[in-house]
Formats: structure tokens, C-alpha cells, sequence
């Protein structure tokens, strides 16, 4: 049996491991092969190569193996650090590729800063020329002209298959709608105030214009705003003002459907088209005209009318004929202080009236005509419709030969509807489904719906 406290040791293939712990380092084979002590009281001896660097500190390496019992033990020193490691090449190798594309980007930066100097600069060179150069006037024996005529001539000089030459220069020849069909446009003036843009705004104006070919006949239907009504594709009943702004809302340029979609559904006559005013293009377009006549029928006091800056500004209309402006004409179709939705649809149709006797009646229907291209242009910003130009031109040639008798007005007022407070406490109109088919026909005909 061997004795355990025996130093003798024979040198074989393998570390030696007494009482199952490892000897550490890698034993040198010299060693092992000498009579070199490898176990001291149970311990295992440490040992290191010989040619092992010291450390930075410049500090002796501790003794290559320690035999002593009471002798400290020093561990193993770092790994020497004469080559960089693979990972450490990896990475100053990314450093250096991040300054480069860093770099890289920055001369992208400036570029795209210059290119957006030049495009700056070219443009104000553009703008500059063109408002300092002379517009090019082509002489007419160059550009075929057809034979102008003279708008200021009485109406009737005007007749349908004429031709007239617009203010752009273009040439039509007048020819009033040949439908055969009904043809109804739902007209809305828009909430929006100077400097708003877009159509999401509420409608305080709605109006149903129907055309009846086979009557020879107008139908003009006012619809109040706080009419409470189903909105297709919307589960809870809205005012009849809000589809325009929902609609927007949805996706651009969807309000005008949405709009006519909740007003055919509700009153059940087919709606074909639309056009969208604000406040500024009502103004101008009855300046335009020269102002309208107006028998007011009552006085008007309305010490809170809003104005275009959401503040207030009084308004006074004595009763009797009174002419007026843009401005004062837009007051009158507005307020409602004094009474109700009901009183202010009749006024608003009373505008209406006024425009078209004034138009009529001082044969102004071709210089407006003639001048319709710069109108439309001035006015583009604040008229939505999806009638063209040519098409507006065509309907006001027709309907300048209907007569008054022929036209037809109604308003959905508190005959046709019910007062009704919703849980949230708003004041809207319920509409009388049993009573509003016989306004329908009274209005349109019996032939309204087909």
C-alpha cells in the first residue's frame, strides 16, 4: 500500500491529481520529469513556466512553485497582451468604418443643402422675371379669333346657338341644358371664415335646387341645419349640418358625397350634384353684381351677429327696401337671433330671388357670361362643385327662360318636424316622415322621386 505522507513520485503521461483536485497550470514536462515536489501537506504545488513576463508594474513574477505550508499562494497573472485579440481588431475596424460613412454623411447633408439653395434661388429668378416682364400679347393676325359680341346688348339679342367670346379668349356657343330628365343639385353654404381652407366645416346653409325638364319648372327646398337625421354608414342620428365635416374627416374630399348620400336618403329624391360656397364668394358675387334690392319685412336687431373673427358685430336692418351689399346681404341671410332657422331660410330665399331679378332684369346674364372665366378664377378658391364651368354656363342659360310662376320654394320648418331634446341636452328637428312626402311634391312634383 502507498503511503500517503510519501513525497516519492514516478513521472507518468498525466497530471497528477491528489485527493481529486487538479493541479493548475500546464505542467512542464522538464518538471514532471525531474524529482521536483509536487504535493506539500495535501497541496497542490503551483508552478509557472519560466519564461513568463512579469507584470506592467514591473513588479517580480512570484516564485515558480512554493513548497511551504505557510508561503502564499499567488494566482496565475493576466494573459499576455502582446497581440491585439480578434475582437478588439473587430471593433477599431468599426470605428473606422463609422467615421467614414459618418463622413459620407455629412457630404450627403450639404448637398442635398445646396440643391435646395439652387431650387430656392431659381424660383424667386422665375417669380422676379415674371412679375417685372410684360405679359406677350399675340397679335390677332396670328390667333384666329372668332367675331365678338357685345355682352351690354339687351337679352333677347342673345340667342341660344350664339357664339360669345369668354374673357380668357375661348369661345362658346350658347346653348341653354338639354335634359330631359330631372336634374338636382343640393347647394350649401360652408361655416369657414377668411384664411380657413378645405371643407371640413358645417354646412349653415342647405338648399335642394331641383330642375324639371317636362314641367319647364324650379323646385327650392331649404333645409334647417338642426334637422336630426340617419347618416349612411353612422349609427347615431346627426344634424344634417355635420355629414360634410364627417365625411372630411373620413378621407378628403368625401364630405360632398356624404353630404348628398344623408340628404337623398333622408328625403328620398335623387341628388346629382353639389356646389359648396363660403362667406367671401357670397360677398363677392353679389358685389359683383352691383348689390341687391331687398324688401325687408320687419325690423332686424341682432346686437350679438357674429362676425368673420368669431366676436360679435350688432346689426340693425330697419323694415322697408333696402339695398344691399355683399356684407349686408351675407347679415341678412345669417342671422337668426331675432327669430328662428325657420324665419332665416325664408330670408335666405329671398336673397336668391333678389340675385336672379337683378340679373334678369337689367339684362346683365351675358356680360356675366362673357366675364365668367375671371370670375370663376377669383372665386375658385371658395366654390366647390363638381360642375364645370361650361355646365354652370348652360344651367343659367336655361333657367333665365322659366318663369317666376314656375319656381317653386318650400322650407322644412316646424309644420314638417318635431322639437326634440337629445340626452346629451341639444335642441335639434325630428323630421315628420307622414308630413314631409306632401312638402316634397308641393314643391317638386309628384314626379320628385323618379
Amino acid at each position: 500500500m502507498t503511503d500517503n505522507n510519501s513525497n516519492d513520485w514516478a513521472a507518468d503521461d498525466k497530471p497528477t491529481m491528489p485527493h481529486n483536485r487538479p493541479v493548475i497550470g500546464e505542467p512542464d514536462s522538464d518538471l514532471l520529469a525531474s524529482n521536483a515536489p509536487t504535493l506539500t501537506n495535501n497541496r497542490p504545488v503551483f508552478y509557472r513556466p519560466e519564461n513568463t513576463p512579469t507584470v506592467p508594474s514591473n513588479r517580480p513574477v512570484s516564485p515558480v512553485y512554493s513548497s511551504h505550508y505557510n508561503e502564499p499562494l499567488h494566482p496565475p497573472p493576466p494573459p499576455p497582451i502582446s497581440k491585439e485579440s480578434a475582437a478588439r481588431e473587430r471593433m477599431r475596424r468599426r470605428r473606422v468604418r463609422s467615421r467614414n460613412g459618418g463622413e459620407w454623411a455629412w457630404v450627403v447633408i450639404a448637398g442635398a443643402l445646396l440643391g435646395v439653395v439652387v431650387i430656392i434661388s431659381m424660383s424667386a429668378f422665375i417669380m422676379l422675371r415674371a412679375a417685372t416682364s410684360e405679359e406677350e400679347v399675340l397679335p390677332t393676325a396670328v390667333v384666329e379669333l372668332p367675331t365678338p359680341v357685345d355682352a351690354r346688348s339687351a337679352l333677347g339679342a342673345s340667342t341660344a346657338g350664339q357664339q360669345l367670346t369668354l374673357s380668357d379668349g375661348r369661345s362658346i356657343i350658347l346653348t341653354p341644358w338639354d335634359g330631359i330628365s330631372r336634374f338636382t343639385v343640393l347647394v350649401m353654404g360652408l361655416d369657414r371664415r377668411p384664411g380657413e381652407t378645405g371643407l371640413a366645416y358645417r354646412t349653415d346653409t342647405i338648399m335642394l335646387a331641383s330642375i324639371d325638364p317636362a314641367a319647364k319648372s324650379i323646385g327650392v327646398l331649404s333645409i334647417p341645419r338642426d334637422l336630426y337625421v340617419e347618416v349612411p354608414g353612422y349609427s347615431e342620428l346627426q344634424r344634417i349640418n355635420s355629414p360634410m365635416v364627417l365625411g372630411e374627416l373620413r378621407q378628403p374630399g368625401y364630405g360632398p358625397q356624404l353630404m348628398m348620400q344623408t340628404a337623398q336618403y333622408n328625403l328620398g329624391i335623387r341628388i346629382h350634384d353639389y356646389v359648396a360656397v363660403d362667406f367671401n364668394t357670397f360677398i363677392t358675387l353679389i358685389d359683383a353684381i352691383g348689390g341687391v334690392d331687398i324688401d325687408v319685412p320687419y325690423t332686424i336687431n341682432d346686437p350679438q351677429y357674429p362676425n368673420m373673427n368669431f366676436g360679435y358685430d350688432p346689426l340693425y336692418i330697419p323694415a322697408g327696401l333696402q339695398h344691399m351689399d355683399g356684407t349686408l346681404a351675407l347679415k341678412y341671410a345669417r342671422t337668426r337671433h331675432g327669430d328662428s332657422d325657420f324665419q332665416r331660410a325664408q330670408r335666405q330665399q329671398q336673397v336668391m330671388y333678389a340675385i336672379r331679378d337683378k340679373v334678369l332684369n337689367l339684362d346683365m346674364l351675358p356680360q356675366l357670361i362673357v366675364q365668367s372665366p375671371t370670375l370663376w378664377g377669383q372665386l375658385s378658391q371658395g366654390i366647390s362643385t363638381g360642375l364645370s364651368l361650361d355646365q354652370l354656363i348652360q344651367l343659367a342659360w336655361y333657367l333665365k327662360d322659366i318663369p317666376g310662376g314656375n319656381i317653386k320654394t318650400g322650407v322644412i320648418d316646424e309644420r314638417y318636424s318635431i322639437f326634440y331634446t337629445t340626452p346629451q341636452g341639444a335642441s335639434v328637428l325630428i323630421p315628420d316622415r307622414a308630413k314631409l312626402g306632401n312638402l316634397m311634391v308641393e314643391v317638386f312634383g309628384e314626379s320628385y322621386s323618379q
